[in-house]
């Protein structure tokens, strides 16, 4: 089933883009990986950009017709995008899901630690990992940006 939604999940949002991600009646929504960036075209220029939940995704305006969503964290919330004159160019519901292409989760009982692959397994910082990995690879990501920025500096 997971498998059925990444073929199928990825084709009905190139066809919502392909055709200037217009608002519709058929209920589609526009889906975005956590940490994952989708560019969204539009066919007239934007003046108002609205997220119902700034939590879950981003919006980043490139200019008036191109927008950039980022998944920040999972679940479903809207976009709504006015023109100049207030009217409605597009809204649609926006899922943010997980992204498992080249990862690998290691489950304990109820305990999960995931892991980057490409080719060689790092840990990852990822929602829904056990607090205490999760934490500790937090930590040393912080440690190690501090130390980059340190040598950086000299």
């Amino acid at each position: 089933m997971n498998r059925l939604l990444s073929l199928v999940l990825p084709a009905m949002i190139l066809g919502l883009l392909s055709v200037g991600a217009h608002a519709n009646d058929h209920g589609a929504i526009l889906g975005v990986a956590v940490d994952h960036a989708r560019i969204i075209e539009i066919d007239r220029p934007a003046a108002t950009v609205i997220v119902g939940n700034p939590a879950i995704v981003d919006v980043e305006v490139l200019n008036s017709e191109r927008l950039v969503l980022t998944g920040r964290s999972y679940g479903i919330t809207n976009i709504v995008i006015l023109d100049q004159a207030g009217d409605m160019i597009l809204d649609e519901q926006v899922a943010v899901q997980t992204f498992e292409n080249n990862t690998v989760r290691v489950y304990r009982q109820a305990s999960r630690i995931t892991y980057a692959c490409a080719p060689k397994c790092e840990p990852t910082v990822t929602i829904g990992d056990d607090p205490g990995s999760f934490q500790q690879a937090n930590e040393q990501y912080v440690i190690r940006q501090a130390m980059a920025n340190e040598a950086a500096a000299r």
